[in-house]
């Protein structure tokens, strides 16, 4: 599941040109929200964030408070980013049902203290991305872009 959710986002993400990454819409509902690029970074950092509490990890320094580092500018970097992200939810994944493996709870989790399962964290992080899957579909056709599962 994982893996089938990976390739949306990130064929979402390859769809976009490089120039358009800064895009964010202005109007109306949209005033303030993240651009194309911090969507990217934003989903990226909390699937390691959550990925790293499901493996009982302290979580990458640069994932911040899930926004991402600011040195990944490039799209190419954008995708690296995007796709490492969903190697360590598959890591987290795969470690479902290893009581070797422990778990702890993240401050950007609802699961709080001993409630937190390596399922729970997947699956919250997968809810997160499709959510993001959303808004990044509709930045795509306001630019013009066929998403790339309306292509099929």
């Amino acid at each position: 599941m994982v893996s089938l959710i990976a390739e949306s986002l990130v064929s979402t993400a390859e769809a976009m040109p490089a120039d358009k990454y800064g895009f964010a819409p202005t109007v109306g509902e949209f005033a303030n929200v993240r651009t194309f690029s911090k969507q990217i970074r934003h989903l990226s950092a909390t699937n390691f964030i959550l990925a790293a509490a499901a493996l009982g990890r302290t979580p990458p320094a640069d994932a911040g408070d899930e926004a991402g580092p600011d040195s990944v500018v490039t799209k190419e970097q954008h995708l690296r980013y995007l796709r490492l992200s969903f190697a360590a939810l598959r890591e987290a994944a795969a470690a479902i049902g290893d009581p070797r493996v422990p778990v702890r709870s993240s401050p950007i989790s609802p699961f709080q203290g001993d409630t937190p399962t390596r399922l729970a964290l997947v699956v919250e992080a997968l809810v997160h991305a499709y959510d993001h899957y959303g808004q990044m579909v509709v930045y795509l056709r306001m630019n013009g872009v066929v998403p790339p599962a309306s292509r099929r």
